[in-house]
Order: structure tokens, then C-alpha cells, then sequence
């Protein structure tokens, strides 16, 4: 959307040789620290650099699958108006979310998520931090935060493999659990 912008981040040249290519896309994210993303988990190698401010960042390795509680909520889109947003409903199937706030997990609901293994880091200004795919991850930042990060095309391999293998084991022993 800002070309002129975008020409003037240059391409990392040792991310390029480790993943065999150039970035399939570049986010430029500002906010300030009201913005938090709840947990998820994407298909890209992410390489996440913090331009000004810092990011707060809870991650979580696709081994703790298991123990990551996912809900299936009805799609929705948020709607500007005088009074501030609104939430409205969509037509269409629902929607796999996680559920949990790793900063104030819920576990009378969810226990098992004590199971977990939490890692949190700090992501400062001139820091770059690299994000596996399939890694959980929440996001909080500092006022005025901005970053950029490089998503790489994730390999479809052993990794992708046995992350699969693990959310169908542990959803069947779920259902196994609800008998």
C-alpha cells in the first residue's frame, strides 16, 4: 500500500540465504499500547525487527499444543461508529480461535495450559527477533511502537509434519476425555 515506504527497508541478506528466498510479504506494524494481538500461530518463518519502542512477546513452542485451549467462535467484523465499535456477526462457518490470555490464563476452565512452557521477551528498538512458524505468540507494545517483520514461506516438512501429528493426537485424547 506505501511503496514509497517499502523501498526504503531493505531485504536481510543473511534471512534470504537461510530460507532459500526472498520474503514472500513485509508488514509494517505501528500502534500504541493499547494494541495487543491474542495468541495464534502462522505458517511463515517470521523475522521480526522493532523499529522504535519495544514489543512485549509471549511465545509458546507448537509442542504445547496440547495444552493450548482452542474455541470455535462465529465470525464477526467490527463496525466504527460515533459511539465507538461495535461488534457485528457474519454469515459463514466458525472459527478455530485460541481461547486463553497467556497474560491472565483462565485455569479453573483451562488447566491444562499450567502444562505449558511460557517464554516471554522483550523486542527493542534495533532488536530483530526470529519467530519460528507454528510458534504461539501474544503481542503487547510500548506507545508509539513501530515495527517490520519478513515472512519466509514455512518448509512443509517433518516440523509441519509433526506439529499435525501432535494436534490430532491431542484432539483425540480430547474427545477421548468428553466420553
Amino acid at each position: 500500500e506505501f511503496p514509497e515506504l517499502i523501498q526504503q527497508v531493505p531485504e536481510i541478506d543473511w534471512a534470504r540465504e537461510a530460507f532459500g528466498s526472498s520474503p514472500d510479504a513485509v508488514n509494517f506494524w505501528m500502534g500504541d499500547a493499547r494494541a495487543v494481538t491474542s495468541m495464534h500461530k502462522d505458517p511463515y518463518e517470521n523475522i521480526y525487527c522493532v523499529v522504535r519502542g519495544h514489543k512485549d512477546i509471549t511465545l509458546h513452542p507448537p509442542t504445547d499444543i496440547p495444552w493450548i485451549p482452542y474455541k470455535k467462535y462465529k465470525p464477526a467484523i467490527f463496525k466504527s461508529s460515533k459511539d465507538g465499535f461495535t461488534i457485528e456477526d457474519c454469515d459463514g462457518p466458525e472459527v478455530p480461535w485460541i481461547c486463553i490470555d497467556p497474560l491472565n490464563p483462565d485455569l479453573e476452565n483451562y488447566p491444562n495450559y499450567s502444562n505449558a512452557t511460557k517464554i516471554q521477551v522483550r523486542v527493542n528498538a534495533g532488536d530483530i527477533l526470529y519467530l519460528p512458524s507454528l510458534w504461539f505468540h501474544h503481542l503487547r507494545q510500548s506507545h508509539g511502537c513501530v515495527s517490520i517483520n519478513f515472512w519466509y514461506d514455512m518448509a512443509f516438512d517433518i516440523k509441519f509434519n509433526y506439529f499435525n501429528f501432535l494436534k490430532n493426537v491431542s484432539s483425540l485424547n480430547d474427545s477421548c476425555d468428553k466420553k
